[in-house]
């Protein structure tokens, strides 16, 4: 049987489509659960940076914001895009609000934190500003703690070795 990868997924977007993850493939990815209450929310304007500099290379990040820690993502809907966009100042992909664990977590954070699925690494989010680093095959590769700051020369060395694999 053939290992599934993230192309296998669709996400929500704020619009109340579905986009189908098959759209990034030949990209390389950082996935990140987010939350605008979050004390490593000031990692906007370092994953924003981090995406310019690499997305006309075939990169993107998508930000997936969970209210699954604390609370720290009341908000919804407009609320939350206008926030994203505007107080953030992000300009790459963020979704709907989703559950990046526990019993109602999102089929593609199921797929991305459970070897049983991914066939590679057991990471669970512990926190937001989880990240995930997929290749250009669609499958995941490493992860980042929430602590790891997107400046991090390690990310930077490791999304330069998969743009160029």
């Amino acid at each position: 049987m053939e290992r599934r990868t993230i192309y296998d997924f669709n996400v929500l977007e704020f619009s109340g489509n579905y986009k189908s993850m098959s759209e990034y493939e030949g990209k390389v990815l950082l996935i990140v659960n987010t939350a605008s209450g979050c004390y490593f929310r000031r990692q906007f304007k370092s994953l924003e940076k981090l995406y310019h500099k690499y997305k006309d290379q075939g990169f993107e990040i998508l930000a997936f914001p969970s209210n699954d820690f604390a609370n720290q993502e009341p908000r919804t809907g407009s609320n939350l895009e206008t926030y994203c966009r505007i107080e953030a100042g992000v300009t790459f992909p963020v979704f709907k609000r989703i559950h990046v664990k526990g019993d109602f977590v999102d089929p593609l954070y199921k797929y991305l934190s459970h070897k049983s699925e991914n066939g590679v690494l057991d990471s669970i989010p512990l926190w937001n500003f989880h990240k995930y680093l997929v290749n250009k095959e669609g499958a995941v590769v490493d992860f980042y703690y929430p602590f790891t700051s997107p400046k991090s020369a390690h990310i930077h060395k490791q999304i330069e070795q998969l743009l160029q694999a």
